[in-house]
């Protein structure tokens, strides 16, 4: 893989305190965070218009974001790039035991998905402790997507959330939405008319979603 020695050894040279580059030596990780989210979100631009030589050059933008984090927490004696790949490819072969331990038929994709879920909450946790129902979220996930990962635990762990999802109502909206242009449609129509009601649909799910949390989190268990 000489072409990732290349760029590993590139980024170090532009982050050399001497001989680099005077604004890559005062990037830290908190200042890279926007160029990240940026990166990221060409990239998806790229998948949706399935522009593959595009998709080509943004994936490499992302792939020099990583590194360039690690090249700062090398830096700082935290870790490097090749601990993050150790680290992420051990995760992989552990939640894939019917690939590369057993090799126990599992099933379809559902049950390969329940084993990684049982997997995972087998494993020591590197982040802040789970204190309630739902796993930490970052609260820069778009609000859809943070709605849909509340949504998911709620029935995973098989919670009362009466108080603040109509069931029925959200199976009959399920039956409504044939396909993706269906759905883009009526959340188009939603966004619209939060235009017009000079509302913010993106704060204001977000803000359901979190009460929703901090609601039944609070419920004994």
């Amino acid at each position: 893989m000489a072409s990732i020695n290349d760029l590993i050894e590139t980024v170090a040279a532009l982050r050399h305190p001497e001989t680099g580059c005077p604004w890559d030596i005062e990037q830290d990780h908190q200042s890279l965070a926007e160029c990240l989210v940026d990166e990221c979100c060409e990239l998806l631009q790229t998948i949706d218009r399935l522009d593959m030589p595009h998709m080509e050059e943004e994936l490499g933008d992302v792939l020099l974001q990583v590194v360039m984090h690690a090249q700062m927490a090398q830096e700082a004696g935290h870790f490097d790039f090749e601990g993050v790949c150790a680290l992420v490819n051990q995760k992989l072969v552990r939640r894939h035991p019917h690939v590369f331990g057993d090799k126990v038929e599992v099933g379809g994709s559902e049950a390969v998905l329940k084993q990684w879920d049982a997997i995972k909450a087998s494993e020591k946790k590197r982040g802040p402790a789970q204190t309630g129902h739902f796993k930490d979220l970052p609260k820069q996930l778009p609000a859809l997507m943070f709605a849909q990962d509340v949504y998911k635990q709620i029935q995973k762990l098989e919670l009362d959330a009466a108080d603040f999802v109509n069931e029925s109502s959200v199976r009959a909206t399920a039956e409504d939405l044939a396909d993706e242009e269906v759905l883009g449609r009526k959340l188009f129509e939603i966004a619209a008319a939060c235009r017009l009601n000079k509302l913010d649909p993106e704060s204001a799910l977000r803000r359901y979603a979190q009460n929703v949390v901090d609601s039944l989190d609070r419920e004994p268990t």
